[in-house]
């Protein structure tokens, strides 16, 4: 591994992320937020405890709270709210106890009641009440995130075998305001399938969902057939909405790290939703082709791709996508190919995604190990920790899609 190299990726992974954390996202958004009466708050996704602390350190308290969020991201306590964690990507006991603890906090209110709902990414899993029994919801999640369905797909389904999904929520709330903020997790911002859009409207329809179904061959049961047959809300009357945060934001700071380090930036696309390691064979041709130029370059992906399960190795997107790039890269000097999630985990692993050089395939067959076998059995994470190419930042606190960089000299 080429250290200098190395540094200059951890260096921009760290600065990316540094610019798209919820706190002045937050504080921007709640410069129109005027409530009347008492105020509670809810928080669900990923970035859920950093968006409730901004938010409660810009109002000065709140008439009580509920966060929920992943396992290990409560950094501490918020005065006047309670901090859940929760399963995540498939929802648990958990998610559903935390979950009627803020319907039982917004039930009642009044008119000139207002709840601050702070939304990013994962709240699909950790926000849940399931209308079907809650080992069937989590068996259709699971048979989702290994049939290689993007986010709204899955988010189309989940949403009407929901009780807060699709809008439900905010009926809950009802008589009272709903001022929602979100830190955007999709590509172009659809403000319905972030987290499965619990207080806006859904624009998805009954035939849709049945069409996802049955393109991934979903095996669900009768009630669960029964739901997608029903629609969701497809008005509200009674919610304002800011989104805040996107993976645009997040590319662009990428963008400016690179400029800092003496890279010339090349925004790719900030919409990738390919398949992972196809991503990380591109960009790593992309290396090949540029190699030797004379220029620094940095090109820049961002957004979400997919991993379709083949093996039953450990791993994650990011992780599948840089290990892909290897081969590409081999032998070439000065050159690597880097990707990561902003929130900092990648699948159901402690990393945030994974860094190839020109020497990783070489070290990989020292290792005994060969990058192709080790894609088709989804095993990045364990290939990447024996040569040093794992990236851990810990929980960030944030939640916008991935980032991938190639540099090169």
């Amino acid at each position: 591994m080429e250290k200098t190299l190395r540094s200059c990726a951890d260096q921009i992974v760290e600065a990316s992320i540094r610019a798209v954390l919820p706190d002045e996202a937050v504080r921007r958004a709640l410069k129109d937020f005027h409530p009347e009466g008492r105020t509670v708050l809810v928080a669900a996704g990923k970035a859920a405890w950093q968006m409730a602390h901004a938010a409660v350190a810009v109002l000065g308290y709140v008439d009580g709270g509920v966060v929920v969020t992943k396992y290990d991201h409560v950094k501490g306590k918020i005065p006047g709210v309670t901090c859940c964690e929760a399963g995540h990507p498939v929802p648990d006991a958990n998610s559903f106890a935390a979950t009627q603890k803020a319907l039982e906090l917004v039930r009642g209110l009044q008119p000139e009641d207002t709840v601050l709902f702070l939304l990013s990414g994962g709240g699909s899993a950790l926000f849940e009440k399931p209308l079907i029994p809650a080992e069937e919801l989590q068996d259709i999640t699971s048979q989702l995130l290994a049939s290689g369905a993007d986010i709204v797909e899955m988010n189309t389904i989940r949403k009407r075998l929901s009780g807060v999904k699709g809008g439900r929520f905010a009926q809950a709330c009802a008589p009272a305001q709903v001022f929602s903020i979100v830190l955007s997790d999709i590509l172009g911002d659809p403000l319905d399938m972030i987290a499965s859009g619990p207080a806006v409207p859904d624009t998805s329809t009954c035939g849709q969902a049945i069409a996802i179904a049955e393109k991934y061959h979903l095996r669900l049961p009768t009630a669960a057939q029964e739901l997608l047959r029903q629609e969701t809300p497809k008005a509200l009357t009674n919610v304002t909405t800011r989104i805040t945060g996107s993976v645009r934001e997040l590319c662009t700071a990428a963008a400016a790290a690179c400029r800092a380090l003496g890279y010339e930036p090349v925004l790719l696309t900030d919409r990738l939703c390919c398949e992972a390691r196809e991503a990380g064979s591109f960009l790593g041709s992309v290396v090949r082709t540029h190699a030797g130029g004379g220029r620094k370059l940095a090109y820049i992906a961002g957004g979400e791709t997919v991993v379709h399960l083949t093996g039953k190795g450990l791993g994650g997107r990011n992780q599948e996508l840089a290990l892909a790039a290897a081969p590409a890269l081999a032998g070439l000097k000065h050159c690597c190919v880097f990707s990561v999630g902003s929130d900092g985990t990648d699948g159901p692993t402690d990393a945030a995604g994974g860094y190839v050089d020109g020497e990783t395939e070489a070290a990989l067959r020292a290792a005994g190990r060969d990058v192709y076998r080790t894609l088709a059995d989804n095993d990045a994470y364990h290939a990447l920790q024996a040569v040093g190419g794992l990236i851990r930042t810990g929980a960030t606190g944030t939640n916008v899609n991935d980032v991938a960089v190639a540099l090169v000299e």
